[in-house]
């Protein structure tokens, strides 16, 4: 497997796990069975029960062809749709736990996930998806056609870093700072706090948090004005994600 590195606009280095050549064959299969059930089932409405060949018997060739089109354009447009309202996971790749994510750490957009598609064609469908598969096994981020020339890779999500394990803390638009001096903290200082918080919370060593809010206040000459020291550490946390987003 290979290992995927993304920085973050948080200058924030996480790591992921690429999806292997078999979740991502997988994936493509199980979204290629819903395809089929589609198809089976529009089939068997239209021609078995309504007899639609029948009352097309009279229209000109170009009007059937945009009916049959119109029809069965969900299956032409299957992943690009689901990719695109479900952030990079078709069904299959909802079942498998993967999913389309961009290398350089943004989240993909629609055009990216258009080109994906574009390139389907050659990945997937020309000569038995042979071009698709061997880009996967030989290209250094296990990538096919398609996510080369849209900048993307598709991860596995079952080895996904949580916000927990880096210095991020989920704040909101509308977060109002406290502590302006944060800033005077690096990021290596943020990941030692928050670990050392987390473990101390964890055994709930109070001894710990007491010393650590108080090393924080010496270091940075911020004074604590909550009173409560699991609660100015977790405002600290919040405020350095805020600042440094916003510098």
């Amino acid at each position: 497997m290979s290992e995927l590195s993304i920085n973050t606009t948080q200058n924030v280095k996480i790591n992921f796990i690429a999806a292997s050549v078999g979740e991502r064959l997988g994936a493509f299969f199980i979204d290629l069975f819903i395809v089929i059930c589609y198809i089976t089932a529009l089939s068997i409405v239209l021609f078995d029960w309504l007899q639609l060949d029948r009352l097309m018997v009279n229209l000109d060739g170009w009007s059937r062809g945009a009916i049959f089109l119109l029809l069965y354009s969900p299956v032409i447009v299957y992943s690009l749709v689901l990719e695109s309202v479900f952030e990079g996971q078709s069904l299959g790749k909802k079942l498998l736990k993967i999913k389309v994510v961009k290398i350089d750490g943004y989240q993909a957009g629609f055009g990216d996930y258009l080109i994906r598609w574009f390139f389907r064609v050659i990945d997937f469908f020309t000569f038995f998806g042979l071009p698709g598969l061997i880009t996967v096994i030989t290209s250094q981020k296990s990538q096919r056609l398609g996510d080369m020339a849209a900048g993307t890779a598709v991860i596995t999500l079952k080895n996904k870093i949580n916000i927990s394990h880096t210095i991020l803390e989920d704040i909101g638009e509308s977060y109002v700072p406290t502590y302006p001096l944060v800033i005077k903290l690096s990021d290596n200082d943020m990941r030692i706090i928050k670990e050392t918080f987390q473990k101390a919370v964890a055994k709930n060593d109070h001894e710990v948090i007491y010393k650590l809010a108080a090393k924080i206040e010496s270091v940075t000459g911020i004074k604590n004005q909550s009173g409560n020291n699991s609660d100015f550490i977790r405002v600290i946390l919040k405020d350095y994600n805020f600042y440094t987003q916003n510098m």
